[in-house]
């Protein structure tokens, strides 16, 4: 079973991206911000870095105005497995901490918020299959 199947985008090409892992992540977040402003989401803030993580994406869901802490996780093939794996405890965490200071920051400590994770496997041909995973953990310590 093809957990991509019902997410082929064809985003706006971003601009060519580094090779290697760097290049990967950069081209994967790319298409996700694309992905994410063509579902009507507001995007926040990108690549937010603290002391004790960061977070790839901070977003409005345009439907019930949550606020949305989105991990993005690329591939190029699945020789390492499914991108949306790669979200370990220990990433949660990270993602976790990193969430709980940008809020803290912004003084938004009972805003309604999700962690969502945006699994991608890139395709030369730039139709790219994303698969979006509303809610993927919960708040992690």
């Amino acid at each position: 079973m093809n957990p991509f199947k019902n997410f082929i985008s064809k985003p706006p090409s971003p601009p060519p991206a580094a090779t290697g892992n760097k290049g990967t992540g950069e081209l994967g977040e790319e298409v996700a911000v694309n992905f994410l402003i063509a579902q009507r989401y507001r995007i926040l803030e990108r690549n937010f870095r603290c002391k004790g993580g960061e977070v790839d994406i901070i977003a409005r869901d345009p439907e019930d105005k949550s606020l949305v802490f989105i991990e993005v996780k690329a591939r190029r093939d699945l020789s390492y497995g499914l991108p949306q794996l790669a979200v370990t405890p220990f990433k949660q965490r990270q993602i976790s901490k990193a969430a709980l200071t940008w809020l803290s920051k912004k003084r938004l400590h009972d805003t309604n918020a999700r962690f969502d994770v945006i699994a991608i496997l890139l395709h030369t041909d730039g139709e790219h299959a994303i698969e979006h995973i509303k809610n993927a953990f919960d708040v992690a310590y």
